[in-house]
């Protein structure tokens, strides 16, 4: 076990009536929203006086995890596999020595590791799930359904999961959105002279014509194809644009990057489309964008990308279903199209890069109000026990 306290860790507004210490289990540490959220809440909780601990396989995001005051326990417990089962002990002799109070799974094979470590247990810690995507049904999946207090990060998770489980009491499902920090990702925001500088440096056939963005991982789910697709059919509507797809070059999807760069050349827009790997700058890359783009073909469960991009003040063009839909619903409605609707998506392309509609300043979907109401929930729980 590590624990690392560094003095320049957030100190407590006040001192809590009763320390915490709450256990979360996840895979790995190494990028993601669910990973990013356990990075987030264990920040809180250290922030409010409580001892945070997280159990992984370990990642990059480890020494961030411990600068920020939390501890880590280096244990794979993410792998789909039977033999998995075998660390079930393990957790179990953590969760003894912590004296944990509460249990945060925020996967299926840690919450059955996590579930199973805590039956043998004479004390029980309080069970907590956090359903961060729309999970195929069946039984490996329900474990997600088995905490105390089910958090859903949108209300479409909501109602996926009571959909599918009409056993799952709604009582025990709490939704409470993902946020964003609205300090990170400032309304109105516009990057240096020496930063858009060197960006277009580094990438000279972005420059000249309006942006298109299209954050995400390099998989066929994300929309890719679709984005490029849209870019030609601006292009034959004689609008000139170009496309960034950030994020999509990643180790061991090759063949899928060579797939999108056939089709950027059978269409001619080689000097148009940009393909890059996930970068740190994605606050400026959204700043300077014209559109940013959410067009994942499966519903996503929330759309963090569309609540940092509105946040910056930049129009977010994005597929009506999911996460995604339900966001734009309620926070840029003009940015919605039909699922697929090739004819519809280029329209409103064009219409939002002629005139886009004004931007509020995001007044919801805040860091901050995540972090409280998942402490909240915590205190709630833990709040009927004596111990």
């Amino acid at each position: 076990m590590k624990a690392l306290m560094q003095d320049t860790m957030p100190a407590a507004a006040s001192h809590p009536a009763r320390v915490l210490t709450v256990v979360q289990l996840i895979p790995a540490l190494h990028s993601g929203g669910a990973e990013r959220s356990a990075l987030e809440i264990a920040r809180a909780l250290v922030a409010a006086g409580h001892r945070s601990v997280v159990v992984s396989a370990g990642g990059r995001l480890v020494d961030r995890l411990l600068a920020e005051g939390s501890e880590h326990v280096t244990l794979d417990i993410g792998r789909k596999s039977l033999g998995t089962l075998t660390r079930v002990g393990a957790v179990r002799r953590v969760l003894k020595s912590l004296d944990a109070d509460i249990v945060h799974a925020r996967s299926r094979m840690p919450a059955w590791i996590g579930r199973l470590a805590i039956r043998g247990m004479e004390r029980k810690p309080h069970f907590i799930t956090t359903v961060h995507g729309l999970n195929s049904p069946g039984r490996y999946s329900a474990v997600m359904l088995r905490g105390e207090r089910v958090i859903a990060v949108s209300q479409t998770v909501r109602a996926y999961v009571l959909g599918h489980y009409r056993w799952l009491e709604p009582a025990r499902v709490r939704v409470i959105p993902r946020g964003i920090d609205p300090e990170a990702f400032p309304y109105g925001h516009r990057p240096d002279d020496a930063w858009q500088k060197a960006f277009f440096a580094e990438f000279p056939q972005l420059d000249g014509a309006p942006l298109l963005t299209l954050p995400g991982r390099g998989t066929r789910l994300k929309g890719h194809h679709d984005a490029i697709e849209l870019l030609a059919d601006l292009r034959d509507r004689g609008v000139a644009a170009r496309l960034l797809l950030l994020g999509v070059l990643e180790p061991g999807r090759e063949a899928y990057a060579e797939e999108l760069r056939e089709l950027v050349r059978s269409r001619g827009l080689q000097a148009e489309v940009v393909m890059t790997p996930p970068r740190d700058d994605i606050r400026d890359i959204y700043a300077i964008s014209a559109l940013v783009l959410q067009l994942s073909n499966k519903p996503e469960a929330f759309g963090r990308t569309v609540v940092e991009a509105l946040s910056l003040c930049r129009p977010v063009l994005g597929y009506a279903h999911g996460g995604v839909g339900e966001l734009l619903a309620e926070l840029y409605p003009a940015g919605r199209v039909p699922l697929g609707d090739r004819e519809k998506l280029v329209e409103r392309a064009a219409e939002l890069l002629r005139v886009a509609p004004p931007i509020p300043m995001l007044q919801s979907y805040r860091l901050a109000d995540m972090q409280q109401a998942t402490l909240e929930l915590y205190e709630e729980v833990a709040g009927a026990d004596p111990h």
